[in-house]
Parts: structure tokens; sequence; C-alpha cells
């Protein structure tokens, strides 16, 4: 499977360039996120290599017309559906398989110093997550509201 061609995503309006490559395995029920960097935020391309996850992005940046909005999507193993979450959104996700691996290219490093967080929950977003009771990890269970985090993107 080709699961990236410059070209061809660039004639889809998508000039990227990438400076680095993750992967994350998650077990049923572990939810990651909601995850942004601000500042050096990060354009991120993600897919699902093994199993089935739910991903999302929303919309965080301050005066987007679009701010708080959310777009979630199932990425699998099987559909092969990649997911874009462009520079200024948070982006998460949940593992609906018994192992879920996450592969996503990044327009820039990683920075643990501008890593961030917004709580999964946020009522103010609304995100239809289809579990109600996830495993999280310490940082993103004290994950504050939309409104409380700073600093945020602008638009």
């Amino acid at each position: 499977m080709e699961t990236w061609h410059a070209a061809r995503f660039r004639q889809a309006g998508l000039d990227l360039e990438f400076v680095q490559d993750n992967q994350s395995r998650s077990m049923r029920g572990v939810l990651r996120g909601l995850h942004y960097q601000e500042p050096n935020p990060q354009g991120k391309l993600v897919r699902c290599a093994r199993g089935a996850l739910f991903d999302v992005a929303v919309d965080i940046r301050v005066g987007s017309p679009h701010f708080g909005r959310w777009y979630g999507a199932e990425i699998s193993e099987e559909n092969h559906r990649m997911l874009w979450i462009p520079a200024g959104f948070a982006h998460g996700f949940c593992a609906l398989t018994e192992v879920a691996d996450l592969a996503y290219k990044c327009t820039a490093f990683y920075d643990a110093a501008s890593d961030r967080t917004i709580a999964w929950n946020d009522p103010d977003v609304g995100i239809a997550w289809p579990i109600t009771t996830p495993t999280l990890s310490p940082k993103d269970a004290a994950a504050p509201r939309l409104k409380d985090a700073v600093p945020l993107p602008r638009f």
C-alpha cells in the first residue's frame, strides 16, 4: 500500500513537507488527546496501521469561523482512510479494537515544551466519542477545557 506520494498530495492541495514519522500503539478503550503544540504547531497526516481507531480533529485557532468545531472518522487497517490534521488543530483518538496502531507524519518536530492538551470530553466541543469511560493518561485526565486552555494558536 502506498501511504505517501508528495506529487499526488500536492495535486490534491496539500503541499506538505514532513520532518518526523511516529507510531503509537493503544489497547481497546484507550483515548489519547486532545493534543496540540503551541508554539511550534504540527500538521499531522494520520492513518491506522493496525486495528481500528476513532480519530478526531478540533479547530482551536482563535479567530477561526470554525473555532471549537470537530470532525471525527473511523480509520482502520481495512478502510485505509487517512485524516489530515492541520497545524492549529487539536488531535485525539480512541482505540476501537483490542490493539490499534496509529501511524502519523508530522510537519514539525515534537517539542515537549510546546505540548498541550484539551479535555477529551469538553462539553463546549461536544465530541461524539464512541466510548463513554475511556482509559486516559494522567496528563489527558487533567487537561483543561478549551475555554481555559492557553496558549492557543491564532487563525
